[in-house]
């Protein structure tokens, strides 16, 4: 069942649901995608039309953020729950680790994914990690990855690149990655690598993570009012995306 907030074409699932969605997703031969959007994607996404293709032609779309949730909640078609990309990802590596997946990290500086995979290891030591690579590339080195993630044959591939770059890489090479399932998570892998705090519980049971990032690193500010704005929208034009 899908829910419309701005265009983004969200599934109106638990998180326990997103996982069993995604078990079925990692079963099946062909190639699958998952999307996070939050408030700010679905900002960009609604003054851009090919990314917002790219967000509902996914195979699962997450509501990433209290800010959708709220949206939603204002346009009367509420989301079941938040269901954070970072959490999702985290419950994922469980997943894998109950089935004997293979797991995929690209992107991040150098020797970020290194660091990520060692503490995935640490909460789940059955898990097999069979790749990384940097965010860091030109045409020539990208190719060298795709054809190393080919060769490696992951269930689930996570690629770190922020949005929309990340989203737009998938969709770029999605029908020539041997990985069942891609799953874009930006800045997650810094938080797995520990080089990056995620807010505290008490910010995140309030929704307000994005407070939280802010304080922590105030030359975020001008992305952040996409926040706002996509609130102002909801509020204002919210209904009309209803109807499409």
């Amino acid at each position: 069942m899908k829910t419309n907030v701005l265009g983004v074409q969200y599934d109106n699932v638990t998180m326990a649901e997103a996982l069993d969605t995604a078990r079925a997703l990692l079963q099946r031969p062909e190639a699958s995608y998952c999307v996070t959007p939050n408030a700010e994607m679905a900002y960009e996404a609604l003054h851009d039309e090919s990314f917002r293709a790219i967000l509902n032609e996914a195979s699962l779309v997450l509501p990433d953020g209290a800010g959708v949730v709220l949206g939603a909640k204002i346009l009367k078609t509420p989301l079941k729950e938040k269901v954070a990309g970072i959490d999702f990802a985290a419950n994922l590596l469980g997943v894998l680790e109950e089935t004997g997946g293979r797991l995929y990290l690209l992107g991040g500086k150098p020797g970020i994914a290194e660091l990520a995979a060692e503490n995935m290891k640490k909460t789940h030591p059955k898990l097999c990690i069979c790749g990384t690579a940097d965010g860091y590339f030109d045409t020539e080195k990208e190719q060298r990855i795709i054809e190393d993630i080919n060769e490696k044959k992951p269930d689930l591939l996570f690629v770190c690149l922020g949005f929309p770059k990340q989203e737009l890489w998938i969709d770029t090479h999605k029908h020539e990655l041997g990985a069942k399932v891609c799953m874009g998570i930006g800045g997650s892998l810094d938080v797995f690598a520990g080089t990056v705090k995620r807010a505290p519980v008490g910010f995140q049971k309030l929704g307000l993570e994005w407070l939280y990032r802010l304080i922590k690193q105030p030359s975020r500010f001008v992305r952040m009012l996409a926040l706002p704005k996509f609130g102002f929208t909801v509020l204002l034009h919210g209904k009309q995306y209803l109807e499409k």
